[in-house]
């Protein structure tokens, strides 16, 4: 197996899940997608988007920043929002600081005719207090799948 196979097989592992087929169709023609395909679209970008030594580049949409970022997990649940958008929350860690963790959030549709990721965000920056030592301090909230910014 070459190295990018086991990094697959790693990341697919710990969000539990195997790269799955087509989705089901529902009445009509839209198809349905399901927890497995989500988790599945997103270890296929965090794959697609992470050099060959693991680390997942994404631009700060607030600051600018570029991030070199290490994928820890998928949270549970997924979910859809609407009719033909679906959404992951993820954790990832900077580079060489594993208690430092981002949340992004993603963003998904079949517009293309699969699944895949068309928007995302940085949900949650890390920050130090002296008393708690790093944690997650939310940008925004959501209010009926709405995005409310807290600052």
């Amino acid at each position: 197996m070459t190295r990018w196979t086991w990094r697959t097989l790693a990341i697919a592992g710990s969000v539990g899940v195997l790269l799955t087929g087509a989705p089901a169709l529902a009445d009509g023609d839209q198809p349905q997608y399901y927890a497995d395909d989500i988790k599945s679209t997103m270890v296929k970008h965090i794959e697609a988007t992470a050099d060959g030594d693991g680390v997942f580049q994404m631009q700060d949409d607030k600051t600018g920043e570029m991030l070199a970022l290490r994928f820890v997990t998928i949270h549970d649940p997924v979910r859809q929002i609407g009719e033909d958008v679906y959404f992951a929350c993820t954790d990832f860690h900077v580079v060489d600081e594993p208690d430092k963790v981002y949340d992004l959030d993603f963003w998904m549709n079949d517009k293309t005719g699969e699944l895949k990721v068309f928007q995302s965000k940085v949900h949650k920056e890390p920050r130090q207090s002296l008393l708690y030592g790093w944690y997650k301090q939310p940008r925004y909230t959501f209010v009926n799948d709405q995005i409310e910014y807290l600052y």
